[in-house]
């Protein structure tokens, strides 16, 4: 699959994941583990397992990650009032 890639495209993925998993690593383990099992049970969850959901994933900062990821790809810098709480950079 990868040997077709192109070189930047593989050096973009790489850059993406970087910046998710310092942005997965703001949670502890606990709710790591409850993400996982959450993204597992999909559409089956009932309202108090979406609004759980939703509180780790605000964890995440979704926002600065992406202004972070937008930022990196970017020629220019971005202005700093996208980035939202803090930026990943």
């Amino acid at each position: 699959m990868f040997r077709r890639m192109p070189l930047f495209r593989l050096l973009a993925i790489a850059k993406v994941i970087l910046l998710a998993r310092r942005h997965f690593g703001r949670l502890d383990a606990a709710d790591r583990r409850r993400l996982r099992e959450l993204a597992r049970r999909g559409r089956s969850m009932d309202s108090s397992e979406r609004d759980e959901l939703r509180r780790i994933l605000s964890k995440l900062e979704p926002r600065a990650l992406a202004f972070a990821t937008a930022n990196a790809f970017s020629p220019l810098p971005l202005p700093r009032r996208f980035a939202g709480r803090r930026s990943a950079r």
